[in-house]
């Protein structure tokens, strides 16, 4: 698109015009893998799932999920990448943790897919990572970054509350579309999918993976869907991470 293009030309140029609602998140290297190496081995989880993934994220649900998740409402989801370079505790952290359950709308903790793979670094700001969360996504399509079509996000404002513009810290945001044209465009489409059932959940049953099955899933991407359900039945038989003394897990 050209640079004189309205968000709505961009929205058609992404096949987003008819959404009401839009999921945007950035991405970038994560849990010790670079983003290239994430995409590939979410492609096995999306075939070994039958077009279904999950994609670990750092923030809470918006408000409104819920409500979307009990309507089925359809709800595309856009992928950016980040602007600036990946940061070190991310590309080298001290631990990676594997999520195994969730939290689902009713409540309910379940496990997650048997295809499903949720990694993160182990320690957050304060000791152990306590909290994460992941989008439940399909595609019918090969997960493969392009490249080419822009995402305008101050064409956008935070869906629920005050309806908020994008705020620059704000990583992963749940969006309404607005009509107001913005002064640079600054992002991409750089991979798609929709929400399926769950939408955006809250993760439970961190595990901490040994350095085998860091390097297995470093060579993911070459695996088939029998090697990748395999994996991931050895990720389940992890043992749970036992909270130390006054480190109580948030489920």
């Amino acid at each position: 698109m050209s640079s004189t293009s309205t968000p709505a030309q961009d929205m058609r140029a992404a096949g987003l015009e008819w959404a009401e609602y839009v999921l945007w998140s950035r991405m970038q290297a994560e849990a010790g893998q670079k983003l290239g190496t994430i995409i590939a081995r979410k492609e096995v989880e999306r075939r070994a799932g039958r077009g279904t993934f999950c994609w670990g994220v750092g923030n809470a649900p918006s408000t409104l999920i819920s409500a979307l998740t009990r309507t089925r409402a359809e709800v595309p989801v856009v992928f950016s990448i980040m602007k600036g370079r990946p940061r070190a505790v991310d590309l080298a952290p001290a631990r990676t943790v594997v999520w195994r359950r969730f939290i689902d709308s009713d409540g309910v903790e379940r496990d997650l897919p048997s295809s499903a793979v949720v990694t993160s670094r182990g320690d957050g700001g304060c000791g152990p990572k306590q909290s994460h969360y992941a989008l439940m996504c399909s595609s019918t399509r090969p997960l493969e970054l392009t490249y080419g079509t822009p995402f305008d996000v101050s064409a956008h404002r935070n869906a629920g509350g005050s309806g908020a513009p994008v705020g620059a810290s704000q990583v992963t945001a749940l969006l309404r579309r607005v009509e107001a044209r913005g002064e640079s465009v600054g992002y991409e489409v750089n991979l798609r999918a929709t929400l399926t059932s769950g939408y955006w959940v809250r993760l439970t049953d961190p595990a901490d993976i040994d350095t085998d099955l860091s390097a297995a899933l470093a060579e993911a991407a070459v695996l088939d869907v029998a090697g990748w359900l395999d994996l991931a039945r050895r990720f389940r038989g992890l043992p749970s991470r036992v909270p130390a003394s006054g480190d109580l897990l948030l489920i």
